[in-house]
């Protein structure tokens, strides 16, 4: 779940890592009564889950009444890369002095958590990297030592931190680390921590993401709301019915059991030729009602052109799924060709359950290389017919 900033911001707050005051307003009346209540110059800010917010004017500092409500007026409804504004930051603004990158994620490749820190704040992290490399300070962190002062002083000194921030920064990355770790995050970064003129440490910006996974300990995350209005239409239909799906770009719609199998039929679809329209995940079951929610899901993307229904059957037996299958179909009116394949736990059953509803839209194939290579096919043969 990504965290719009200032839910980042309240977040960090419950670790102690500090920020600039500030409140959210809805209406250009609300950000004026917020920039009133905590004195000019305020700065005002366009809340999108997108980067490049102050070159599309999404960020604007104010000095006075009639500025806020003039900022306030062409912030909101602006359409930043296809993200509407209707949500704003206002806070007090800070005499920046100097600008620092931190953050921590997962190293996936490592399998440890990772540190990043840069003496180089305030632009994207993946410039700093392509332009100088060298100038973010890379750290794994062992989960069971977590981060201490004395590692965070170290760091800071190996990143060319000045040395008016360097303890302020320490203070704040270990809190970062907490916020990170005991937070259930899977990223945690500032971008820009800065350093003001009259020597103070703090985050000015908050980008967090945090582990659905973990959900299920935290009952607090139910008041983001699951940010719902940021995703992708499909994205959002599919996780309102709770599946997992993630939407890609090709003409073949997906559907498997399981996260692997999903990922596998999306390399297999590629490797004959075909396009992933996306990955979706039913989980471990294929009854009627899982089948007829991922059918209506991908049914909502146009570029859809075929479906692929790859099973594999290990508690879950085939003639359940086989007939999961055809009640959804009575469900739901799908436009596009339906290849399936089935396998393990009394497939043959399942097979011959199919058998007898095939036709031009519904057909199946014995192997996952056969259904991949149909399914592309009948997708390329519909889309070359448009």
């Amino acid at each position: 779940m990504d965290l719009y900033e200032y839910q980042g911001k309240q977040y960090f707050s419950r670790f102690g890592i500090p920020t600039s005051p500030g409140d959210v307003a809805d209406t250009v009346e609300e950000a004026v009564a917020v920039a009133e209540r905590y004195g000019y110059p305020v700065t005002i800010k366009a809340q999108v889950q997108v980067g490049g917010r102050g070159k599309a004017g999404g960020v604007k500092l104010a000095f006075d009444r009639d500025e806020a409500r003039t900022h306030a007026t062409n912030i909101l409804g602006l359409d930043i890369k296809g993200h509407v504004v209707r949500r704003l930051w206002i806070e007090r603004s800070s005499d920046i002095e100097r600008e620092y990158y931190a953050s921590f994620t997962l190293d996936r490749i490592a399998k440890q958590h990772l540190c990043m820190l840069s003496a180089k704040g305030g632009v994207e992290i993946e410039q700093v990297a392509e332009e100088d490399p060298d100038a973010i300070v890379r750290h794994h962190v062992d989960p069971l030592d977590g981060i201490d002062l004395d590692t965070a002083r170290s760091l800071a000194v190996r990143a060319g931190i000045d040395e008016a921030a360097r303890e302020g920064l320490a203070e704040i990355l270990v809190k970062l680390y907490d916020c990170y770790a005991e937070g259930d995050a899977d990223l945690v970064e500032i971008n820009p921590l800065i350093l003001t003129s009259d020597g103070r440490v703090h985050a000015l910006d908050a980008k967090v993401t945090l582990d659905d996974a973990a959900g299920f300990r935290h009952p607090e995350w139910a008041e983001f709301g699951g940010n719902l209005d940021e995703l992708d239409p499909r994205d959002r239909l599919a996780k309102e019915k709770g599946l997992q799906y993630v939407g890609l770009d090709g003409t073949v719609g997906i559907i498997a059991n399981g996260a692997g199998l999903a990922m596998s039929t999306c390399d297999v679809v590629e490797q004959v030729g075909g396009r992933p329209a996306n990955f979706l995940d039913i989980g471990g079951g294929a009854n009627a009602e899982q089948m007829a929610n991922a059918l209506e899901v991908i049914n909502t993307d146009e570029k859809v052109r075929s479906i692929l229904i790859n099973i594999f059957g290990g508690i879950t037996r085939g003639e359940e799924v086989a007939n999961g299958i055809v009640q959804a179909l009575e469900r739901v009116d799908i436009a596009a060709p339906i290849v399936v394949r089935i396998d393990g736990t009394n497939a043959v059953e399942g097979r011959a359950i199919l058998a007898a509803h095939e036709s031009e839209r519904l057909v199946s194939r014995p192997t996952m290389l056969e259904a991949a290579r149909t399914a592309s096919e009948l997708a390329a043969a519909a889309a070359g017919a448009r």
